[in-house]
């Protein structure tokens, strides 16, 4: 797991995550405002947490850019702690926070990780 939490600190200062567990089960909480359930996508491959994001922003009409500092993007892979590998897997996104339940369980094949509105 310490891979895992050492990986969550190289995370952009913007992104914001929590690293709960509990005996059976993993959960990570990253707050990623303006994303989605269909702007999220979240994978398992090779015992590595794949998660892209991305957030729309309008720019109003009259208006262009001095300064932009809110990324669009979230482009990260992360190391699944040593015993849990995704299988059951699930994913919730709420008001812009993705949760990811990530049961602690034997090794499964490559899969995504369905991500739901709650």
């Amino acid at each position: 797991m310490s891979a895992l939490r050492d990986a969550l600190r190289d995370l952009p200062e913007a992104v914001f995550a929590d690293l709960l567990e509990s005996d059976d089960a993993y959960l990570l909480v990253i707050d990623l405002p303006g994303a989605t359930s269909e702007t999220v996508d979240v994978r398992v491959e090779k015992g590595r947490l794949l998660i892209e994001a991305r957030r729309e922003k309008a720019l109003p009409g009259s208006f262009e850019y001095v300064r932009e500092d809110r990324p669009l993007f979230l482009d990260a892979e992360l190391p699944l702690p040593p015993d849990a590998t995704g299988a059951g897997a699930e994913g919730s996104m709420e008001r812009g926070v993705l949760e990811l339940h990530l049961p602690k369980y034997e090794a499964a094949p490559e899969q995504s990780v369905p991500i739901e509105d709650a």
